[in-house]
């Protein structure tokens, strides 16, 4: 049986102001060839409902996404992380992470199925 990931990465949608640190800080920790990364974020449009609208950025992890195993076995914070210029993501255990969504809406609480830390 698998053992069942401690850890995980919680994003507030909210803060994100779409900089692409995350993006661009996974990519050189890992020499990613270009379009390739372990974090995308994804540029949305939102529709308001008197016709304006506002950009919505979203730091999505991918399937490439070891949450910096290498990093956090050291006691280091995983790239996205340290880089977040709008400090919205925060790694940590699942079950802090889990109490901190509780506080407000648009965060999400990604967790790999596999991380050796």
């Amino acid at each position: 049986m698998a053992k069942q990931c401690e850890y995980g990465l919680l994003i507030d949608y909210e803060y994100c102001t779409g900089c692409y640190a995350c993006q661009i800080a996974c990519a050189q920790e890992y020499n990613w060839p270009a379009g390739m990364g372990g974090i995308r974020v994804i540029e949305m449009e939102q529709k308001l409902p008197n016709d304006r609208a506002y950009l919505a950025y979203l730091p999505f992890p991918t399937e490439l996404c070891i949450l910096c195993a290498p990093l956090t076995r050291k006691g280091l914070e995983p790239a996205c992380v340290k880089h977040c210029m709008a400090a919205c993501m925060k790694y940590g255990q699942i079950e802090e992470l889990a109490k901190e969504m509780t506080k407000k809406p648009r965060m999400v609480l990604w967790v790999p199925r596999r991380v050796s830390r």
